[in-house]
Formats: C-alpha cells, structure tokens, sequence
C-alpha cells in the first residue's frame, strides 16, 4: 500500500533522514522505533507532506504521492500528531468535524457514530471543551479525528506520551480495532515494547537510517533489540 524508496528530508540545511525505505501492505500494523531524533517523525511528516521531500520517492496504492499535505489526506492518508494537537476552547464534537473536511455532507454522520462506536468516551464527552479532558481522553479524540478522513493508511506519532500503563495497554487494543476496520497503521513509538506487541513488522532508525528492520517477533529477540530498546 505505500512504498518509501530513498527517502531523504530535513529541516534548512540540517539532513535529517538518509536514504530510508519501507512499505506498509494492505491490513498492516508497522512501526517505527527509535530514540528521539532518530528521524521518526520526520519520516511521517514528509509523508504527509508538513516536512519537504529532498530526495527519493512515496508511493501510495501504486501512484507517486505528491508532497502536498491536503492531496496526501484525500488519497487515503491521515496522521495523528504527536502531542494530540487538539484545539483545547472548542469541544470534542467541533475537533472532530474538522478532520472531516474532505468529507461528504451525506457520510458526515456515518463518520462520526464510527468513531463513537469505537470511542464511547468520546461520545460522552462530544459537547465538552478538548482541554477540560484527561490525556487518554485527548488521544482518543486525535485518534478520531484522524479517522474521520476515512483513511486507508492512519499514521500514528508518538500515541503513548504520557500515557499511564493502564491506558497504554487500553490503546494497544484500540489500534488493533482499527487495522480490523481495514485501516493499515504506521505506528511510531519510543515505546518499543508497545510497539513490537501490536505490530506485524517494525522498522528501527538511528540517526536518519535504518539499522535494522523484520517481524516483530524476530525483532524482540534480536540482541541488539534487547540491549537498546527493551532494556533487557
């Protein structure tokens, strides 16, 4: 479903990814581990087109994805930002309706009881204002405003920040619900336990490149894995 092939990009003069390639099929869950700096959001972003392509090629269902950010959501292509990025004076209901700017007038209400089925939460709090809610509470409604594009491809930046264990394992089972809607995942994670339990592969960066990269049962018991990402 995507392809990045060579992918090079940074900020001014500063390189930040090297020459990176990865694919993300159709019904995966793939992630990005790593530690800050490593290039992790850098890589979503310039596939969402926020961060500008220097070199290399992104590829989505067979077509080059242009480096233009409402054409890479209207392809198919949503992103959760890290930090949630929630306009905390509007409430949830209003945060919501804007991700759904690419949506018909007659699939708005559809949109919205998909995402309220998969966040009752966020159905009891649709009239309160994103910044009276808990952290859990506001990764719930980036997440949804993410689906309300309908995307086939739904990339997630850092979704556990500060997150409480309890939560962090509440949102491993929500994004496993999402691939079941027929959502693919790019996941980004610092937490690599996290993120090697829910995905079907995974990709590590260090410094722009990628060092390693297979199925994230092989990956957890990769000596290199286990000393520098899980701690073990």
């Amino acid at each position: 479903m995507l392809e990045v092939i060579e992918l090079h990009a940074g900020y001014g003069r500063m390189a930040v990814l090297h020459g990176i390639s990865l694919t993300v099929n159709a019904g995966e869950i793939v992630s990005l581990i790593g530690s800050n700096g490593a290039g992790k959001s850098t890589t979503l972003r310039t596939i969402s087109g926020l961060v500008a392509l220097r070199d290399g090629e992104i590829r989505f269902k067979g077509a080059a994805l242009r480096n233009r950010p409402a054409e890479v959501v209207q392809s198919g292509i949503s992103q959760v930002p890290e930090g949630r990025r929630l306009f905390s004076d509007m409430t949830v209901h209003e945060n919501l309706l804007l991700g759904a700017y690419t949506c018909a007038p007659g699939e708005l209400a559809e949109r919205l009881e998909q995402v309220y089925d998969l966040f009752p939460r966020v159905r009891e709090r649709s009239r309160q204002h994103a910044g009276s809610l808990s952290g859990g509470e506001q990764q719930m409604v980036a997440i949804g405003r993410g689906l309300m594009a309908k995307p086939q491809l739904l990339m997630l930046d850092e979704p556990s920040m500060g997150l409480a264990p309890k939560l962090v394992a509440q949102l491993a089972e929500i994004i496993k619900r999402i691939r079941g809607l027929g959502v693919s995942v790019l996941l980004v994670e610092q937490n690599a336990r996290l993120a090697l339990e829910i995905a079907d592969r995974a990709y590590v960066l260090q410094m722009g490149t990628i060092v390693t990269q297979g199925p994230s049962a092989t990956l957890r018991g990769d000596p290199f894995v286990r000393r520098a990402y899980l701690g073990l």
